[in-house]
């Protein structure tokens, strides 16, 4: 049944994958009148989590953030479609880094280096700074139900030099990389709300304490890697432009669970300056201490 699934969607992802941008977003904007007019995917968990997040804006202010969020989900969906034809030049050419110099820098110290993000403006595009870095570059991610089309994100991942590495296989692959000395960049999205038998820690995130992965930290903890954060900003549609901060590059003298905290409230401000490119459909609020 997985492999009659694929043959049936590949040849319309491909398709779609090889629209010029100009038709791309215009399909894009019929996606959005069809996923938000007509079915309402996520909408009252998206409506809520803004709510939540947002309480000093009025209703009016967060219904337009609502909007303008599902315009851009409808276009990050199609912007992944896109990355299985998209050339290395185009790509390069839509996700630009403003300090590259930053993270380079970091390379020379001959440590391997743990990069938080958020679920945030594009994501996926980010793998486009593999083709610029030295270290072996590894994106962690959970693995697809189907496995033609988990082999299939692989591919395109590793069109672009990007190693992926399920949340199982993490640990594992870490050690054996610090065994071998071989540096690696690994990719931690963080944000997301974690299971409650593994939460560890609590924090305030957009006001609200929620638990909080703070398996990232941990393993930067561990094996003593370098932790920066890629801030992401959507420049205009279709183009973004990522920028590293600082976060600690000695995070065994850190007090556990403060790099998590500095984490969450770097992705506050991402989410107070543009709000719409975050992605509201997790419900990141579901989990209440007790």
């Amino acid at each position: 049944m997985q492999f009659i699934v694929f043959i049936i969607l590949y040849p319309i992802l491909w398709s779609i994958s090889m629209l010029p941008f100009r038709l791309l977003y215009m399909f894009s904007d019929g996606i959005y009148i069809l996923l938000y007019n007509v079915i309402g995917y996520r909408k009252k968990v998206v409506r809520e989590n803004i709510a939540m997040a947002l309480p000093h804006l009025s209703a009016q202010e967060r219904l337009l953030i609502e909007k303008k969020f599902y315009h851009h989900l409808c276009d990050l969906f199609l912007e992944m479609i896109k990355t299985m034809t998209i050339s290395e030049k185009e790509l390069d050419k839509r996700y630009t880094f403003t300090n590259i110099d930053l993270y380079l820098d970091l390379e020379k110290k001959q440590k391997s280096i743990a990069v938080f993000m958020a679920h945030y403006a594009s994501y996926e595009w980010a793998i486009s700074m593999n083709r610029i870095i030295n270290f072996e570059g590894y994106a962690i991610y959970k693995k697809i139900a189907n496995k033609y089309f988990d082999k299939l994100v692989r591919d395109i991942r590793s069109k672009f030099k990007a190693t992926l590495i399920t949340n199982r296989e993490t640990i594992k692959i870490i050690e054996q990389n610090a065994r071998r000395k071989h540096l690696g960049i690994y990719g931690f999205a963080s944000d997301q709300s974690p299971q409650l038998s593994k939460t560890h820690h609590w924090s305030t995130f957009m006001g609200i304490e929620t638990p909080v992965h703070t398996g990232a930290e941990m393993l930067a903890k561990r094996f003593d890697m370098n932790v920066i954060f890629l801030k992401t900003r959507k420049i205009k549609r279709g183009y973004y432009q990522g920028t590293f901060e600082y976060l600690v590059d000695h995070p065994k003298e850190v007090p556990n669970y403060e790099i998590s905290d500095a984490f969450l409230k770097k992705v506050e401000l991402q989410i107070l300056d543009a709000p719409e490119y975050y992605l509201w459909t997790h419900k990141r609020w579901k989990h209440k201490k007790q």
